[in-house]
Parts: C-alpha cells; sequence; structure tokens
C-alpha cells in the first residue's frame, strides 16, 4: 500500500506471469479430463461446472460460451453458482457453505454424465457436496482447484496448478482465477476439438446467433470449402447455417440432404467427410 501505481501494476503482472507455468504443470491431469469429457458428450452424456464465488462465475461463463462456439445444447453443458443466478452479478456471502445446496444442485446427474467442482481452496463445502452427490451417482468427478491437497475423494481427478500466494493474501479472484479459467478452456475446447467440433483450427460447428458469427461462418465456408466468398454465401445459406453442411456441399457436389446425409453417416465428423 506504500508502492506507486506503476509499481503495483508492475507487481500483479509479475505475479500474474507465474499462472501459465503452473498449469503446463498439470499438463497430464488436464489431458485425462479432456478425455474424461469428451467420452461424455460423445456417449449423449452431459457436463455440469459448479463453483461459488468467482469460481462459479468462471463455471457459469464456459458453460454460456460453449452453445455459440460449437452449437452445444442449454442441456449438454450447463453450470450452477451457489447462491443462484443473482450470485454472478452480487456476491452472496454464506453460500458456499450450503452442502444441502451442493448436494441439490448435483441431484439430476446419472451415470455418464460429468461433474466439473470449481473450487480454489479445495474445501468448498458447496462443491465438496455435490461432487460427493454426482460420484454417487455413478458420474464421472472432476476438480479444478489450487490447493495440491484437497479434502475428501470425491474427484476421479484432480486438477491443481499451484500458483503460490495472491498479491493480496486470500484473494483468490487473482492467480487461482486465471488458472481456472485457463483450465477451463482447455478442458471444454479440448474436448469439442476430440468430438469433431473443430476441423484444424476453425470452429466448424459454430452456431450463427450474430452477424458476427454469420460472416465467420462464411469465411470457413469459403476457405474449406475451396469456393467464392458469393458462393460460400449461398452456400452457407442453403446448408440452414451449419458450416459443415456447406464444406461438404462445396467440397463433394452434394445437395442439403445429401451432405447431411453424407455427414451423419461420418458421425458428424468433418474430416472423414471429406475423405
Amino acid at each position: 500500500d506504500r508502492k506507486r501505481s506503476s509499481d503495483i501494476v508492475r507487481l500483479i503482472i509479475n505475479e500474474d506471469r507465474l499462472v501459465p507455468a503452473a498449469v503446463a504443470r498439470v499438463a497430464g491431469e488436464l489431458a485425462r479430463g479432456v478425455d474424461v469429457l469428451a467420452a461424455t458428450l460423445a456417449s449423449g452424456g452431459s457436463v455440469l461446472l459448479l463453483g461459488a464465488g468467482t469460481s462459479g462465475r468462471l463455471a457459469v461463463l464456459e458453460a454460456a460460451e460453449c452453445p455459440p462456439t460449437f452449437n452445444t445444447s442449454p442441456r449438454q453443458i450447463r453450470a450452477v453458482i451457489a447462491g443462484g443466478k443473482h450470485s454472478v452479478f452480487r456476491a452472496k456471502e454464506g453460500a458456499e457453505d450450503e452442502s444441502a445446496l451442493g448436494k441439490k444442485a448435483a441431484a439430476t446427474v446419472r451415470a455418464g454424465d460429468t461433474v466439473i467442482g470449481v473450487a480454489a481452496s479445495g474445501v468448498t463445502p458447496f462443491v465438496r457436496a455435490a461432487l460427493a452427490e454426482a460420484k454417487r451417482r455413478g458420474a464421472a468427478t472432476i476438480l479444478v482447484t489450487s490447493n495440491g491437497r484437497p479434502k475428501g475423494r470425491h474427484a476421479d481427478i484432480v486438477i491443481a496448478p499451484l500458483v503460490g500466494p495472491e498479491v493480496v493474501t486470500g484473494s483468490t479472484r487473482l492467480k487461482a482465477g486465471t488458472a481456472a479459467k485457463l483450465v477451463l478452456n482447455a478442458l471444454t475446447t479440448g474436448a469439442m476439438i476430440k468430438i469433431g467440433k473443430v476441423y484444424d483450427h476453425w470452429m466448424v460447428d459454430l452456431k450463427p446467433t450474430s452477424r458476427k458469427l454469420r460472416l465467420r461462418g462464411e469465411r470457413i465456408v469459403a476457405d474449406l470449402g475451396r469456393v467464392s466468398p458469393a458462393r460460400a454465401r449461398a452456400l452457407f445459406r442453403a446448408s440452414g447455417g451449419s458450416v459443415k453442411t456447406a464444406v461438404v456441399m462445396a467440397r463433394k457436389g452434394l445437395s442439403f440432404a445429401q451432405a447431411r446425409e453424407h455427414l451423419a453417416r461420418t458421425g458428424g465428423a468433418l474430416r472423414r467427410a471429406l475423405k
């Protein structure tokens, strides 16, 4: 509190630089988590992310980004924050201690689903209770934490990037929060890649719910379909806004119905459909 603003900012940035290295050290656990999520989604299961406070907001953010980016349904990727929806915008102190609410949050999961609990401390009662209930119901469980020795044995996989003390002691919205965001990004994106939602680096299963996404879809069709922008636009419209279908139409010379049928035979995997 005696430092100049420039020194405070430099201190925070220097601490933040430690986060990617900490996440890299748990790459093995992350890869295991990706495989679990991919298997869950490929078999028709759902993924539930949950947490309290900052961890819960990160869970909500991750779930909210999946439908437009990967065209997932709200049932496939869900999130619950301790204290309910209003806790996204205003902290509800004490909600993290409600074990009963954690158990209730996981009451709809079943075998074949995956539950991801996010808790910087690794001991949040809401998250621990949710993971315990999910495990009891036969779901796969993953804990994302910054505690190398979390209590309980309710997680099949523990992903624990150790980021060290925060600039403001105990304020885990800082490095621990950043680490959790990186972990969640890798888990969901990795799983989506594994189940065919990405071709090379293209998001070929995007949902064109905005002008930006519609134009992006048209550009992808032009590049992968090897057609002009005008032709890509026409194909994208004819496909009902499906990048994969439009690309198959362009590359294989198929009608909309034929392209959809061809994709279905390959399990929706664009790479296989283009062979």
